[in-house]
């Protein structure tokens, strides 16, 4: 039986799930897309290589973070400068929240003073079970937490923590980038600010239902750099080499990866890699990442020419993103962008 806490997604999707147990073909289909060839350790940097007195030291370090960016899109970083009691303190904060009645997590925005329609929860747009997320989360803008003069609570507070951390790791890592690319740029300070950013606190419950599901449907993020933290469980999948490769979680390091941006503005240097989260028949997930963006009339371009894309600000992007998946449920994403 359901805890009170989690959202009613078989009561939602019952329909979806009927469809596709009645008819073996789909089932068997959407089991082919779940086929996982192996479980791999991303590429992992040791980011005190960059305070190192050497300047070759230094170099390598930002090599590597270039070179995990372009093959694999995603990497694996420890020395990282975040504390781990600020991992803890936000991480309990966050099952809190979690644990209260759904009834009131959909009204709690009011109360945690967040923009309206933090909160969601599993895909309202879905038009088949192979685009149902099972899981919930509080998609925050940070200017609802940062500098915020409205009465703060713990989770608030661990929440602008974490994320004003995050930032300057995030700012790190795009002049890093910029640089191998040959651009040292003031591109990412002047247009990603702390509160143009976004942090999404995901809950992924135990999925009883027999069939393949997601907790987080296949995707690319939309951002420049999105930096996650994730619990011991597992479930985070990426494409890698035409196949799904499963990511071995590790205690001590911060998963990166690339966004949909930072592609268009590299030229399609860097990689923004789908992925997706699978779930879990008798355990919770729980993790946090915060999201590089830029103000909604930032124009990304590419720094090589000839473009791949064409121009588009951010607010163009997302309303493209927005109007695919109210139109065919899931996202389009870059390729709506090229020029050819």
């Amino acid at each position: 039986m359901d805890s009170i806490s989690d959202p009613p997604f078989e009561e939602a999707y019952k329909n979806l799930l009927n469809k596709t147990q009645n008819n073996c073909n789909d089932f068997h289909n959407d089991i082919e897309k779940f086929a996982v060839v192996e479980e791999r350790e991303l590429p992992m940097i040791d980011l005190s290589r960059l305070e190192n007195e050497d300047e070759m030291v230094r170099e390598e370090c930002k090599f590597e973070i270039a070179k995990a960016s372009q093959e694999w899109g995603f990497f694996q970083v420890i020395n990282h400068g975040i504390p781990n009691d600020i991992f803890n303190k936000l991480k309990s904060e966050q099952e809190k929240v979690f644990k209260l009645p759904f009834d009131k997590k959909t009204k709690e925005d009011k109360f945690l003073q967040f923009s309206s329609g933090s909160y969601r929860w599993g895909t309202p747009s879905a038009t088949c079970v192979g685009q149902l997320s099972w899981s919930e989360a509080f998609h925050i803008l940070l200017k609802d937490v940062l500098g915020s003069s409205t009465q703060s609570n713990t989770l608030r507070s661990s929440i602008e923590e974490f994320a004003t951390i995050s930032s300057n790791l995030a700012q790190t890592l795009a002049d890093i980038l910029a640089e191998k690319m040959g651009h040292d740029s003031t591109f990412f300070k002047d247009n990603c600010l702390p509160n143009t950013c976004y942090l999404r606190l995901n809950r992924y419950p135990p999925c009883p239902i027999a069939s393949p599901i997601h907790g987080l449907m296949p995707h690319t993020d939309s951002d420049f750099i999105t930096i996650l933290y994730q619990d011991q469980v597992g479930g985070l999948q990426l494409v890698k080499d035409k196949k799904w490769i499963a990511v071995k979680p590790n205690p001590n390091a911060l998963i990166i990866n690339i966004g949909d941006l930072f592609q268009a503005w590299s030229n399609g240097v860097y990689k923004s890699i789908e992925h997706r989260v699978v779930t879990n028949p008798k355990i919770e997930r729980f993790s946090m990442a915060y999201f590089l963006c830029p103000s909604n009339d930032t124009v990304i371009e590419s720094c090589k020419k000839p473009s791949l894309y064409k121009k588009f600000s951010f607010q163009e992007y997302r309303q493209q993103v927005r109007d695919d998946v109210q139109s065919l449920g899931s996202k389009i994403g870059l390729p709506r962008f090229l020029l050819f």
